[in-house]
């Protein structure tokens, strides 16, 4: 679990847990409404459609590979933390969250809404602060004692 390079700070290691388990409950999230697809509808409206059931689906296939991938990357992979691929998946699951609270907001679904935004500030939170901690780690490489860039050293 959360194997690196080097150690996480306490704040990164919450920060990492956090996103792991917003990615895990956007899962089981969709999981409800492939079961449920009704709960996707602001009260008072018509029962489920072939349409609703068509949405639920179409959430999941989305959500389900989506979130597996990005637990896996966080607490699995030796080679995320290593790598520059988990910022990216990290913008992109962001970008999905930021989409699914706008669209709980149209169709006045507050769950969706709040649970999309708080998704979205894990991930997105998490991407900055690893291509902040990514921009020092390479300033600290290439320059030396007394700020110096490497090739003034030599």
């Amino acid at each position: 679990m959360l194997r690196s390079t080097t150690p996480l700070s306490r704040g990164m290691r919450v920060l990492v847990i956090a996103n792991a388990a917003g990615a895990v409950l956007s899962m089981a999230s969709s999981v409800v409404g492939l079961l449920s697809p009704g709960l996707a509808l602001p009260g008072g409206t018509d029962p489920v459609t072939p349409l609703t059931d068509l949405y639920a689906q179409a959430y999941a296939a989305r959500a389900l590979p989506l979130g597996a991938v990005l637990v896996h990357q966080l607490l699995i992979s030796r080679t995320a933390w290593a790598g520059r691929g988990l910022g990216p998946l990290l913008l992109v699951s962001g970008a999905v969250q930021v989409a699914d609270a706008a669209i709980g907001a149209s169709v006045h679904n507050p769950g969706m809404t709040v649970g999309g935004s708080v998704l979205a500030a894990l991930h997105l939170g998490l991407a900055h602060r690893l291509a902040r901690s990514e921009r020092a780690e390479h300033a600290a490489r290439t320059t030396g004692p007394g700020g110096l860039p490497a090739a003034e050293r030599a």
